[in-house]
Order: C-alpha cells, then sequence, then structure tokens
C-alpha cells in the first residue's frame, strides 16, 4: 500500500484540487401567488443579497446564475370559495420552470431553483422528471416541509396551490398541475421520502396512507434522531434509476431559526439537524437538483431566513466544518 503519511507542514490537496465539481444553475422564480400571504415572491432576491452565487462559487463550483423568470401577473383577483386559486398563471409559471430546467440540466449543470412558494415544484420537478424521462430514468425524490403538500380541490381548506404540488406531482389534482410538460404523473410514491412533517390536513392523511409513501415526522425525528432517518430517506429516494431531486420548504425548520416564512408551525427541524441532514445528501451523492422556498422577506428579521437557505444549499454542495 502507498504510505500517505504526510510531512510537517505539508497540507493535503484540496477535494477542489483532486477534480472539479459539477457545473450549477441558478434559476429564480419569484411566484407569490400560489401562497396566501404577500411577500415570497421576493424570496430570490434575498438569496442573492445572502452572496448566493459567490459562495457557492467560493466551494470550487462553475455557477452561472440564469437569473429570474419573467412571469405574467394574475389579471384578476382570487374569488372567495375558489379552490385553485389562480390557477391558469401558475400553470402557465410551472411550464415556464420545467422548460428552463430541463434546459439546465442539459447543459450539464445541476439546477439550484430559487423560490417563490411551493407550487413552483410542480414546475421544477417537472423538468427534472422529463429529463429522466427521455433517458428512460425513474426519478427519486427527498421533500422536506413541515406541511405535507398533498392537497387536491376537494380537500383543500384555502384554494391555495402551494398546499398541492405534491400530489400533483404524483397524479392527483387537476389536469393544468398534473399535466405539466405533457405526461402525469411524474413520481412513483415508493422513490419518495418525505421530512418534517408536523402539521397534515385529513384529505392528505387519507391520500399518504393510500399511496403508502413513507413520512418522516417530527415524531419519528425526535425518536430516532435525524441521521438514522435521513439514512433511510436517501436509501429510498437512491433506488430510482436517476438520482432524485431535493426540495427543501423553510417553513420545514423551527421558526426561532427561520422566522421569515408565511407558513410557520412550532417545533421543527433545528439548525443543526437541517445541516446534518443535507450533509449527508451531499456525501451519499446522487442529487439531481434542488430548490429552496417559502422565504419571505417581508416577515424575516435582518435576512436570517434567506442566510440559513444559503448555508443549506453550500452544505447540500458538500460544505462541511472540515
Amino acid at each position: 500500500m502507498e504510505n500517505l503519511t504526510m510531512t510537517s507542514g505539508e497540507l493535503a490537496p484540496s477535494t477542489t484540487d483532486i477534480a472539479p465539481k459539477q457545473k450549477v444553475g441558478i434559476l429564480g422564480v419569484p411566484l407569490g401567488y400560489g401562497a396566501g400571504m404577500a411577500g415570497v415572491d421576493m424570496g430570490p432576491a434575498a438569496l442573492r443579497v445572502a452572496r448566493l452565487t459567490d459562495r457557492i462559487a467560493e466551494l470550487g463550483y462553475q455557477v452561472t446564475d440564469r437569473g429570474d423568470l419573467h412571469l405574467e401577473r394574475p389579471r384578476t383577483p382570487a374569488q372567495p370559495g375558489d379552490r385553485l386559486k389562480y390557477l391558469p398563471e401558475i400553470s402557465q409559471a410551472c411550464e415556464q420552470v420545467a422548460n428552463e430546467v430541463q434546459a439546465i440540466l442539459q447543459s450539464g449543470e445541476l439546477p439550484i431553483v430559487l423560490g417563490g412558494d411551493h407550487s413552483i415544484a410542480i414546475g421544477s420537478i417537472s423538468g427534472v422528471a422529463a429529463h429522466c424521462r427521455e433517458r428512460e430514468k425513474t426519478l427519486g425524490l427527498i421533500w422536506f416541509d413541515a406541511h405535507a403538500d398533498m392537497n387536491v380541490p376537494e380537500t383543500t381548506p384555502s384554494g391555495n396551490i402551494h398546499g398541492m404540488p405534491l400530489s400533483a406531482l404524483l397524479g392527483f389534482g387537476a389536469p393544468a398541475l398534473t399535466h405539466i410538460a405533457g405526461f402525469a404523473p411524474k413520481l412513483d410514491p415508493r422513490f419518495c421520502a418525505h421530512v418534517g412533517a408536523r402539521d397534515i390536513d385529513r384529505g392528505e392523511r387519507e391520500l399518504i396512507r393510500k399511496l403508502g409513501m413513507r413520512f418522516f415526522t417530527m415524531r419519528e425525528i425526535d425518536e430516532r434522531g435525524m441521521s438514522a432517518c435521513m439514512d433511510e430517506a436517501i436509501a429510498i429516494a437512491s433506488q430510482a434509476s436517476g438520482g432524485y431531486a431535493v426540495t427543501f420548504d423553510v417553513d420545514a425548520l423551527d421558526p426561532t431559526d427561520a422566522p421569515g416564512s408565511g407558513t410557520l408551525v412550532r417545533g421543527g427541524l433545528t439548525y443543526r439537524e437541517s445541516h446534518l441532514a443535507l450533509e449527508k445528501i451531499a456525501e451519499a451523492g446522487g442529487m439531481c437538483s434542488l430548490k429552496i422556498v417559502e422565504i419571505n422577506p417581508a416577515l424575516d428579521i435582518n435576512n436570517k431566513t434567506a442566510e440559513l437557505g444559503v448555508e443549506l444549499i453550500l452544505s447540500a454542495l458538500g460544505k462541511t466544518i472540515l
């Protein structure tokens, strides 16, 4: 065996010296009308204020920031009792996002999508799924969220589409959402893991049980620990032949660490639990896209949540303590 002992003062080669890192393509999606509170459309700007691009480049990545999508604004306000608020505008935006994400993947870059509310996941993950489908591959998913995001028009308590993206990707709900990129479903629930749930509606609970999809609730994380739960989540998502998408809603975090969200639920992931989760994803490999959503600068304190969002992206890209 080769002797790798270093002499005094000699430095080991850095990861960047050993092999060039992947290219990254950043896409901002300032869509906020899938949510019930104004301000989340400013999330991409807040992440850029926290020096997202420069800090990713410091890890050794080649970074292309493609800017923000230009999105159609709603022509008329949502009506009381509407079960699918702003459906035409959100459907159109998700088609745009799917096309852009496909283009990023085709250029050999890792897509990092900045939201915006969580309805954009219908578009971003559809783009990744379409890319996999062209190559006859399946797509896995790790979804961090306080909520299931699995309502359908018949079960939604609010009509806000940011509560429906995961069900739409699994093929349930309005065709204008389920058939983004021209096919449905995008995901097989056997390859999907949801992490951090603690606020699930009755209709969502029934769909989860019907599908048998794996949810790691906050109780299970408390009992087993984040490390064990993430090992299992990664194993589930890694069964897909085309890798797995990661989507992180900042309301998965405890509000003490991430106050800048319009859908806060107490008792969430701690600062270290969330970093551990994304560090383990980086170590495992297989992540083929990353998205962070629901940062609302209008509700934040000194850009605290956006700063944490950038830190989590860096952890998912391989930043470690040593």
